[in-house]
């Protein structure tokens, strides 16, 4: 999880501390279930059981939009979001072409692998381009952070 490493030291204690924020999943899938990519009631019950399968805590319900298209009514879709107390889960979907942008950013250490498996399986798709960036390199997190992330990743 981290590039660096340094103990800071007060006249309480010495902790070790460690750099890092955290993980932010990005997920571009294509040839999607357009029924499911269509529908803002299953793109709901999506973001809303997302976070508890990844270990994750809802802090507001998810909010779910649909969007005409403006000028390109072939662009139409969905976009929807939920914030979690870690950060956020986001997916914008596109019917018409098959294709949805899905994105899992935590500050929290959590199964990437299981988080795209999950996305891919939900809405059928049968291509997709995955990448795993490393958020906040320099973002500093004390042992007893890293502690818990690593309870988690167990």
């Amino acid at each position: 999880m981290t590039e660096s490493s340094e103990k800071i030291s007060d006249k309480n204690s010495t902790k070790r501390v460690k750099f890092g924020f955290g993980p932010h999943l990005v997920l571009d899938g294509y040839d999607a279930d357009v029924k499911r990519l269509s529908s803002l009631q299953f793109v709901y019950g999506f973001l809303d059981k997302l976070p508890e399968v990844i270990g994750m805590h809802k802090i507001t319900p998810p909010y779910v939009f649909y969007y005409d298209g403006g000028d390109k009514p072939e662009d139409d879709g969905i976009t929807g979001f939920v914030i979690i107390a870690e950060s956020h889960i986001s997916i914008h979907t596109y019917p018409h072409k098959k294709f949805l942008t899905a994105d899992v950013y935590s500050c929290k250490e959590f199964d990437t692998e299981t988080a795209a498996q999950t996305i891919i399986e939900t809405f059928s798709v049968s291509n997709f381009n995955k990448r795993v960036i490393r958020r906040g390199k320099e973002f500093p997190q004390t042992e007893q952070a890293l502690d818990q992330d690593r309870k988690i990743l167990a």
